[in-house]
């Protein structure tokens, strides 16, 4: 039997209703000490990323050619350090 494209699950509910039961999960994982919150540099770093990424994936798409890392203007590789969350 082929489903087609009907939504299931989670897909299947309103946007209201998504954000009620994902509210519901932050919240427990707060109250449980499981929750990450980003600090300044870390939101910085992987929006930075996202950026980056976004960006390249843009270029590609509209054809231009892409820039090889090594041609691109230097800049300090950021990593965001993990060893806080191995404690989760």
């Amino acid at each position: 039997m082929v489903m087609g494209n009907k939504q299931r699950g989670f897909a299947s509910m309103s946007p209201e209703k998504q954000r009620e039961i994902a509210s519901k999960g932050g919240k427990a994982a707060h109250q449980k000490g499981t929750a990450h919150q980003f600090t300044s540099e870390e939101a910085r770093a992987a929006g930075r990323k996202g950026g980056q990424a976004s960006g390249l994936a843009r270029a590609q798409k509209s054809g231009r050619a892409s820039v090889e890392k090594s041609e691109r203007p230097h800049e300090e590789d950021e990593t965001v350090p993990t060893s806080s969350l191995d404690e989760y």
